[in-house]
């Protein structure tokens, strides 16, 4: 594994001789937006190895994305090489449907402490709920990015993080704008403690996603890609491209559905991934 090889993956051509805040907010945006959030393995008959040679060969050898459990365990390890203070912390993730957060651990992200001040660097969320720069983990400070405002709230030792909503424009549509569902405009995204993980301790989680029929990663093939607009996503047959503050408070949401053929076109055009296993969406 080389670093050097990670860093041209990523399209990473400047200094990264100072492990500062500034060089790791670059560092991290080459990453979300070179390396896609995909679970495509699981739907065209590949097992996740959770260990990082394997993730390694797939993500920077064979131009793959990858789960959080994948994407943030290779920045883990670039930091580390790069002299980041860094390490692995677990969270447990919202279900809008049950309007709660999972009771087990299925989130993995990072903290990376720079000059005392903690950062949590987490590039294997996906889609809109992606954050685009470290945040600053402080408690009930609004912290705008272009995808959004996010924001941490501190409970007893429990951190919640959320986002902000913004209203969707989607052009195919009679009504111009879609509501929220939910109450108010807060997405609940996940929440964590800071008490530093390895990575053994996510290889039964790692398991029970690949095997579980009940969660969303074994019901849907997805994959998304943070561009420098927006991002794109694939879900099934459907792909979606977002381009952030369309107008004033506004996304644009544009959707699509593709045939097979198309999957796999989009798949190499959109997302640059060629599958050496047939996909079923």
């Amino acid at each position: 594994m080389n670093i050097q090889e990670y860093l041209a993956r990523i399209s990473y051509n400047k200094s990264h001789k100072h492990a500062d805040l500034q060089t790791l907010t670059v560092i991290f945006q080459h990453h979300i937006q070179a390396i896609p959030f995909e679970n495509l393995s699981m739907h065209c008959g590949e097992t996740i190895e959770l260990d990082l040679q394997s993730t390694y060969d797939k993500i920077v050898r064979k131009k793959r994305g990858g789960w959080c459990l994948e994407s943030n365990h290779l920045l883990f390890w670039a930091l580390q090489e790069l002299g980041y203070d860094v390490c692995i912390l677990g969270g447990n993730s919202y279900k809008p449907a049950e309007k709660a957060y999972t009771a087990e651990i299925n989130h993995i992200l990072l903290k990376v402490v720079i000059e005392g001040n903690s950062y949590i660097v987490d590039a294997g969320f996906g889609g809109a709920y992606q954050a685009w720069q470290p945040l600053m983990l402080v408690s009930g400070k609004d912290q705008p990015q272009i995808p959004g405002i996010f924001r941490f709230v501190e409970d007893n030792g429990t951190w919640y993080f959320e986002k902000v909503k913004r209203k969707h424009y989607i052009p195919e549509q009679s009504v111009p704008f879609s509501g929220t569902s939910e109450l108010g405009n807060i997405r609940k995204i996940y929440t964590f403690t800071v008490e530093p993980r390895c990575i053994n301790d996510f290889q039964e989680l790692n398991t029970y996603l690949q095997v579980s029929p009940d969660n969303i990663l074994q019901k849907k093939s997805i994959c998304s890609l943070q561009t420098t607009e927006g991002l794109f996503a694939l879900v099934g047959w459907t792909f979606t491209e977002v381009k952030y503050n369309y107008m004033e408070d506004v996304d644009l949401v544009q959707i699509t559905t593709l045939t097979d053929e198309e999957v796999e076109k989009t798949l190499k055009d959109k997302f640059n991934i060629v599958l050496e296993n047939k996909l079923v969406p």
